[in-house]
């Protein structure tokens, strides 16, 4: 009898820690910010637990691929060949309406972390040099907001990283200027949630 109500207490603590885990899996458009930018795509992986009062935290794995914006040091712009674009976030959302216990569930959040971004090659200074970027870690922000249909999720997210200055120079090591590399992007994405059971 003691190993029976032993079992079940097991099971039933093992039903409840399911039910507070969830994973989301997204996928979407990227666009990133400045003049000359060119949008790209983004995919995201999201393990997420649970709390109290509507909240749910996770941590987010993020690949995204941009064409990002560079403005020069005389005012010419140009945008860099197509890089990818690394995040590795802890996260936090609020579902205002977790009591109501409906489907359709509405969700505002954020979260920080470091942004891992491919070195990239450009035609700088309105010439045919091509001038090239190294890769670069930075840390960063995220703020977000959407919905959740059962398990349909829709967000935007607008990531937050600083920018990027580097001095370029010609074929002869020539000093041309610098140039200013914005970074910041945002992420319009669709998704799956599979698990969550506290969220009906």
């Amino acid at each position: 009898m003691k190993k029976l109500f032993l079992a079940a207490i097991a099971m039933l603590t093992l039903n409840a820690v399911q039910a507070q885990f969830q994973f989301d899996i997204s996928a979407g458009g990227a666009i990133p910010q400045g003049t000359g930018a060119k949008g790209g795509a983004t995919f995201s992986l999201e393990p997420q637990y649970g709390l109290p009062f509507g909240m749910v935290t996770g941590f987010r794995v993020e690949a995204a691929l941009t064409a990002r914006a560079y403005e020069a040091s005389d005012g010419s712009t140009a945008s860099a060949n197509v890089a990818g674009l690394l995040s590795y976030l802890a996260t936090s959302d609020y579902y205002p309406l977790h009591y109501l216990h409906i489907g359709f569930q509405p969700f505002v959040g954020g979260g920080t972390g470091v942004f891992n971004m491919a070195a990239a090659s450009f035609s700088g200074n309105g010439s045919n040099d091509t001038q090239g970027t190294g890769a670069t870690t930075k840390f960063g922000g995220m703020a977000r907001s959407g919905f959740v249909i059962h398990h349909f999720r829709v967000a935007v997210e607008y990531n937050i990283i600083g920018a990027t200055t580097q001095t370029i120079t010609d074929n002869q090591g020539n000093k041309l200027g610098t140039v200013t590399s914005k970074n910041s992007y945002m992420g319009i994405k669709f998704g799956v949630v599979i698990g969550g059971g506290h969220r009906r």
